[in-house]
């Protein structure tokens, strides 16, 4: 009991002890019409050179902003916070940030907090000139964090981003909570949450409608959890594509648990390119899913070759083994439930089917599987494995 009440004590005082720096005291206004651009990272500037804890304060209010990026790499070492009681809006014109990596950018940072805010991107005129087949930015990525270890982010709404919503790249020791993503089912490359070489990171409580992949998991990524999300419309929970690089680095240890999809092209699954890649995705576990008239509810793609591009007459290289799928169940678009596509030159292992039961038409899914080696139990559809 004593030593909970010290640990109390300590940080009240240290959260008391945090400078705080409100970004309308440096000239932002929250007209949604004048560019805040400058006085944030004046924020910055003068965030970074303080000695202790800092808080931002970003209040109520909508914030004209430009592409930003919050580099701690010349900052003293502190533990930072953004809290965010309005929006930050990108300016309506795609071309200002769209050929940015990044609207909104922190990097080499070891302790920030992103709490609340609405970050609106006004992406969809950069999704029609796309759809239109002109000569278009790519698009910025609206949040993003590399190089940076114990990130927080609490509460933030991400709309109608240019591309994906937000990234994580080689960082350590970061959690996603109560965070919502909004776009449209069409939008082009509108990634949800993206991981890749990162380790010890954590999705909870998340809702996420979008036009591609609600989560995708690239290489590189080991220790993730995704609990309690509510993915659609979008392309499913994605583990790739692997593969796309002969040299790559693996995916391990991945938990998705207690998420529901509705009206998705894809539920649960894991795809890589059909060359050869020194990669892999062991020691997946995907639980306690349901399936709302999904396209594909389990799927492993190990012949992705969009365009037959790059890939025709070759055989992935990914190795996927040790994968759990258990207490999966609802209704699928297609009639094939399952489908295990792996590698004739490297087959899957270890996959194991438990107490899976997929509906199509008010009848058991079917499954296809090929190259797939393991167990199944408790299963609804034909025998697969």
């Amino acid at each position: 009991m004593a030593s909970l009440l010290v640990l109390f004590v300590f940080f009240f005082i240290s959260s008391c002890s945090a400078q705080s720096y409100n970004v309308l005291s440096f000239g932002a206004k929250p007209d949604g019409k004048t560019d805040a651009t400058k006085a944030f990272m004046a924020v910055w500037e003068t965030a970074c050179a303080s000695s202790g804890p800092v808080t931002i304060v970003v209040p109520k209010g909508r914030f004209l902003l430009r592409s930003l990026n919050f580099d701690g790499s010349k900052c003293k070492p502190k533990p930072v916070t953004f809290r965010i009681d309005g929006s930050l809006v990108a300016p309506a014109d795609y071309r200002v940030i769209g050929n940015e990596d990044y609207w909104i950018f922190f990097q080499h940072l070891d302790g920030v907090t992103v709490y609340g805010g609405v970050f609106d991107a006004q992406g969809t005129s950069l999704w029609d000139c796309k759809k239109s087949g002109k000569n278009c930015p790519s698009g910025a990525t609206t949040i993003g964090f590399q190089s940076s270890s114990n990130v927080v982010v609490s509460g933030l709404t991400s709309l109608n981003s240019q591309m994906f919503h937000v990234v994580i790249n080689g960082c350590n020791n970061v959690k996603l909570q109560g965070v919502k993503v909004l776009a449209a089912g069409n939008s082009p490359n509108t990634d949800g949450i993206h991981v890749q070489s990162s380790s010890t990171v954590s999705i909870f409580n998340t809702k996420i409608s979008t036009g591609d992949d609600c989560v995708s998991i690239g290489p590189g990524t080991n220790g993730l959890w995704i609990e309690n999300v509510a993915c659609g419309p979008g392309h499913g929970i994605s583990i790739g594509s692997l593969g796309k690089d002969s040299v790559e680095e693996g995916v391990q240890n991945v938990t998705v648990k207690t998420v529901t999809f509705t009206g998705t092209d894809n539920g649960v699954r894991i795809k890589s390119w059909a060359r050869p890649s020194s990669g892999f995705a062991r020691n997946i576990r995907f639980q306690h899913c349901v399936m709302n008239n999904v396209g594909n509810p389990i799927l492993i793609d190990q012949n992705y070759c969009p365009r037959n591009e790059n890939c025709p007459r070759q055989v992935s290289g990914i190795k996927i083994s040790d994968v759990l799928f258990v207490d999966i169940h609802g209704t699928s678009a297609t009639e094939v439930g399952v489908k295990l596509d792996c590698s004739p030159k490297k087959p899957c292992t270890g996959i194991r089917l438990e107490d899976v039961k997929l509906t199509y038409r008010n009848k058991p899914a079917a499954s296809a599987c090929v190259h797939a080696g393991g167990i199944e139990a408790g299963f609804l559809q034909p025998n697969c494995l």
